[in-house]
């Protein structure tokens, strides 16, 4: 028994010595002692990885943090100050202010510091602050910007070169390309989201005037715009803009060839001039193309030709509807819209448009939207009996015998100023700013004198009612 005890204990001492000479479990295991789960990535996944984190290390030093503040406007409760305005006047609350921080991205285009960003980040800021990505922080100020596209030009002053972003050609992207955006989102530096190309040529989306966007699924959030968004070479293609908060990974990035073409405009003058043709167009139909012998719903249909303008001088008409502008064959409005502006003042392009189902080619030179401006009419200018889209005359005798005083109103043109006060044909204007109207002559006169000072009041006779109307000419 006693030695069946002694061969028990020392077949435990035995187990108990080998267990402690066992090698020691590691806590973690970690490369370079054991190898790695995958050996032999696949040279593409590699070779993309490789591409993402270059291009990243070589733009990221030109992509800056643009932080701002600005004065707002607080929007105050108001009294009703009639009809005791003068009583009341002293209680007015006077204006107030708040000031508000915004942060945004930006990219270095030139080593003497112009930097390219959104419109909307620098927008109304009274002071500009552009951290670099060695963290130094410079004043920047604005020396041009372009609300129609949203794209703005800041200025900052270095003693040294700084890096540079290389600006690619956007037309040349295709739908399922790599898209790579830099950043501040929320204020996080210099941060880098990948994607693909979406979809191009984004229009309607009610953001800008003018519109073109790229469309990606590279992670863009508040902080990016301005930011730029590159291809794999490390190329700006676009400028990171907007997001659709409804929905996750639509971004959208205005189109750097939009950019190219305005930078030196902006760093000049400090705005963009745009061609013009002194048309008014609309959407073409299917109703519209077969009615104007069109084979397919392309084009923009001319719904008024402005006299004068660079369009009724090459000859184009009312019910044209323009297929081809500057070689580029037109889609739509938003398209012709595009490329006119893109067009430099003063340039003669060939156009093509249908006329009763006939293709006509014209020559047109284009105008300034400032020019536009010029020819509209001023209120003082009208014709004051067609004035606000009213036409009015002289009462008819039977009126006048009836003791009626003032003007009648003949007509009421759709949409117009008038229109949509609610003036109607058949009123009887009797008073001008409250200057009574006997005649055409008397309203020619008093009319005339409202419009310049902007606004005005008429007092109308409707069957047995009296009811003002006021209008604003401006």
């Amino acid at each position: 028994m006693k030695s069946r005890r002694l061969f028990l204990l020392l077949l435990v001492l035995v187990t108990s010595l080998a267990a402690c000479k066992k090698k020691q479990e590691p806590l973690f295991y970690e490369s370079g002692r054991v190898e790695a789960p995958v050996k032999e990535p696949s040279r593409e996944v590699v070779a993309t990885q490789q591409a993402f984190t270059l291009a990243a290390k070589q733009v990221t030093p030109s992509v800056v943090n643009i932080s701002t503040i600005s004065k707002k406007k607080m929007v105050q409760p108001f009294f009703d100050l009639s009809p005791f305005d003068e009583f009341f006047r002293g209680m007015q609350p006077k204006p107030q202010y708040r000031r508000e921080k915004s942060l945004g991205s930006g990219f270095i285009i030139s080593k003497d510091g112009y930097i390219l960003t959104n419109d909307h980040v620098v927008r109304d800021a009274e002071t500009i602050k552009i951290k670099l990505s060695n963290e130094k922080v410079y004043d920047g100020r604005v020396v041009g910007s372009d609300p129609k596209t949203d794209i703005a030009v800041v200025k900052i002053s270095a003693s040294e070169d700084l890096p540079v972003a290389v600006l690619g050609d956007s037309g040349k992207l295709e739908v399922g390309q790599w898209a790579i955006a830099i950043g501040n989102p929320f204020g996080l530096s210099r941060t880098v989201t990948v994607g693909v190309v979406s979809a191009t040529g984004r229009t309607g989306m009610g953001i800008e005037t003018y519109e073109d966007f790229i469309q990606t699924d590279a992670a863009i959030n508040p902080g990016n715009s301005g930011g730029p968004l590159l291809n794999i070479y490390g190329e700006v293609i676009g400028i990171n803009t907007a997001i659709v908060a409804a929905g996750q990974g639509i971004g959208f990035a205005i189109p750097i060839n939009m950019a190219k073409q305005i930078i030196p405009q902006l760093i000049k003058k400090g705005s963009v001039s745009r061609g013009w043709l002194g048309v008014s167009i609309q959407p073409v139909t299917e109703e519209l193309a077969r009615s104007f012998g069109l084979k397919q719903v392309q084009g923009a249909l001319v719904s008024e030709v402005m006299a004068g303008g660079p369009a009724a001088k090459a000859g184009v008409k009312q019910g044209d509807v323009i297929t081809s502008f500057a070689g580029k064959t037109v889609r739509d409005v938003q398209q012709l819209q595009r490329i006119v502006a893109d067009t430099p003042v003063g340039r003669k392009v060939e156009m093509e448009v249908v006329r009763s189902g006939k293709t006509l080619k014209l020559s047109i030179v284009t105008g300034s939207q400032e020019s536009a401006e010029a020819m509209r009419p001023r209120p003082e200018d009208i014709e004051p009996a067609s004035l606000f889209g009213l036409t009015v005359e002289d009462l008819p005798p039977q009126m006048r015998a009836q003791g009626v005083v003032g003007v009648l109103v003949t007509e009421v043109e759709d949409g117009s100023i008038a229109g949509e006060a609610g003036l109607q044909a058949g009123d009887v204007i009797v008073a001008v700013n409250q200057k009574r109207i006997t005649n055409l002559s008397a309203y020619t006169m008093a009319i005339k004198e409202a419009a310049k000072k902007g606004s005005v009041a008429l007092l109308v006779r409707r069957g047995e009612a009296s009811i003002y109307f006021a209008l604003r000419t401006r």
